[in-house]
């Protein structure tokens, strides 16, 4: 079976050559330059900007850039692949020379979802899709079910979180070539594993996007932090619309993360938000295909659902609301946005998991106004949680994992409430093999930029007590020091016994036990109670069995209670003492 999508922007092989196509409605002349041969050819001007060129007798594999105004040589901004950097020519690559052998994937539906966040260059010694796909069957027999990839957009250097791309069509190729990445997806899809991709749609990263040079009007008046806006209007819309949909039919992914959307403002109607979801469920035909959303306003409007409980827009949201409560509650910390959690984290942390987001329209102290809206008629299964991501490890000075944080004991309460909840749980690779090695925030910057960067870093974290000082700031890692990056890889061989047995019986029970339960012909019901350091979660879920969790997340010693209603999953015997972190799930059918 071949793949391809028709790609709007960029270089495509016909019939009988390759059609070029360039957007620049800023250039006064667009050339093409190819590398195999002397002399720029002149590219026809067409309406609104456009600028195209059609070669005969071309073949994938050869390498081209754009000459703007006869001086800039740049790469084409829908790059399928740049074997040599951001900077460097593109190369023309035929998607159909690749056979696809999952024909029969058509996905798994998301209330099956127990996704694992990875990083392809961190998540093995030798960070490629090669290496990746031999740890597949190992996640697949741990009862994950799907792999949710850091973005893979091209960006700068050898190494990156990959929030700083600028050519998003064009997986990274510090990782491996596109047919690699594609093998990848099609093991997964044999194991059973979906695959969903983090895209980035909010800002370009600081280093080869040359853009603003011949298309001014992909960007915005402003900055999101990380760079300047997008506006979303026009041929920037369809760019990355149909950058989603690459994705989905090019490479079979199954879904996408769509990292950060608080950044994006846009004023058109539709919102880009609601345009893209449109486009991809009409794209997606018969497949499985979810969409799930960074954001945090906590806008509960992207994830209603239709009278069959069906996602409108957006499958579900990663909810931080969760991990702040659990974070607060294991460590003790009330820094920052943890300020927010400080008061009663328990009674937090019971709204988390049976209405979804904290913060439902309350003042938050820490952005100093109203944040979010009313969430608790969604179902849990529109909010992703978790304990660990890579944002919560490595936006941490040292990016400790809760292994170098918390108590062993608290760390089993709280997979057991992640894992054994009705919401997707999302792990962060090596947590379930209980990882000591940290993840830092890593890139490949040099120059003054590399400075700027560090600076920047340690300025971030000035604020706080600890880093006060800058002999204490010095001590933070330079992000662009390679030695950085490289205690940030996992060392997949190495596995604490405990962690790696409970994740595997926690993951065990939730096939049995949970995901069954969470298709039915009946609406989710959900309620909870606090009583001292105790908690009461209960729920209602679709085929019409009850579910209830009785905790302690604390380290105070608790007290006995009455037998626990229907039959026990987790916990141990029916009469459950809620001694410090003590955690017990029950069922009635």
């Amino acid at each position: 079976m071949k793949r391809r999508h028709p790609m709007t922007f960029g270089a495509s092989l016909t019939n009988d050559g390759a059609l070029f196509r360039l957007w620049a409605p800023a250039a006064k002349n667009v050339e093409l330059r190819l590398a195999a041969k002397a002399g720029d050819l002149s590219m026809e001007r067409r309406g609104d900007g456009w600028f195209e060129r059609h070669l005969e007798s071309i073949r994938a594999g050869a390498r081209y850039q754009f000459v703007i105004d006869g001086h800039q040589a740049v790469p084409d901004p829908a790059s399928r692949f740049q074997p040599d950097d951001v900077d460097a020519p593109s190369e023309l690559i035929d998607p159909t020379q690749f056979e696809w052998s999952d024909e029969g994937w058509s996905g798994r539906p998301w209330h099956e979802a127990v996704i694992y966040e990875l990083h392809v260059g961190a998540f093995t010694r030798d960070g490629t899709y090669r290496a990746a796909l031999r740890e597949l069957e190992h996640l697949a027999r741990l009862g994950v079910t799907a792999i949710e990839l850091m973005p893979l957009a091209d960006f700068a250097g050898s190494r990156n979180w990959g929030y700083d791309g600028v050519l998003p069509f064009a997986p990274d190729s510090s990782y491996g070539r596109p047919e690699e990445l594609k093998a990848f997806v099609v093991e997964a899809h044999r194991l059973g594993l979906t695959v969903l991709v983090d895209v980035v749609y909010n800002h370009f990263g600081p280093v080869g996007n040359y853009l603003p040079l011949y298309a001014p009007s992909f960007f915005a008046e402003r900055s999101t932090g990380w760079g300047q806006a997008i506006d979303f209007r026009g041929k920037t819309r369809r760019f990355f619309i149909d950058n989603a949909l690459y994705w989905l039919e090019e490479y079979h992914m199954d879904g996408l993360r769509l990292d950060a959307v608080h950044a994006i403002e846009d004023v058109g109607t539709p919102h880009f938000l609601d345009e893209l979801a449109i486009a991809v469920r009409r794209c997606a035909g018969a497949r499985q295909i979810h969409l799930i959303l960074e954001n945090d306003r906590n806008e509960p409007r992207y994830l209603e659902r239709d009278k069959e409980e069906r996602p409108i827009l957006y499958h579900a949201q990663w909810n931080d609301d969760f991990h702040h409560a659990v974070h607060v509650i294991l460590t003790g910390e009330t820094g920052g946005y943890y300020a927010d959690y400080a008061d009663d984290p328990i009674d937090k942390l019971g709204r988390a998991l049976t209405q979804g987001f904290v913060y439902q329209g309350e003042h938050s102290a820490y952005r100093g106004v109203a944040r979010g809206g009313s969430s608790a008629h969604l179902p849990p299964v529109a909010f992703v949680n978790f304990i660990q991501n890579h944002d919560q490890i490595g936006n941490r000075a040292f990016g400790e994992r809760l292994a170098s944080l918390t108590s062993r004991k608290a760390l089993a309460a709280a997979a057991a409430i992640l894992l054994l909840a009705p919401s997707p749980p999302l792990l962060f690779m090596g947590e379930e093999k209980g990882a000591q090695s940290p993840f830092l925030f890593f890139c490949d910057f040099t120059g003054s930029l590399a400075e700027v960067v560090r600076n920047g870093r340690r300025r971030e974290f000035a604020r706080f007590p600890a880093f006060a000082s800058p002999e204490a700031q010095a001590t933070i890692p330079d992000p662009s020091a390679l030695d950085t990056f490289e205690r940030s890889r996992v060392d997949q061989a190495a596995a604490d016994p405990e962690i790696a047995a409970l994740y595997h019986a926690l993951l065990t029970v939730r096939h049995r036990e949970i995901i069954p339960r969470l298709n039915g012909p009946h609406s989710f019901a959900a309620t909870y109670r606090k009583e001292g350091t105790n908690l009461t979660a209960r729920w209602r879920l679709p085929d019409g069995s009850k579910l209830a969790l009785l905790a302690n997340p604390s380290g105070d010693p608790g007290r006995t209670l009455e037998t626990l209603e229907g039959r026990l999953i987790w916990g141990g015997a029916n009469q459950c003492e809620l001694a410090a972190w003590a955690v017990f799930w029950a069922i009635e059918d």
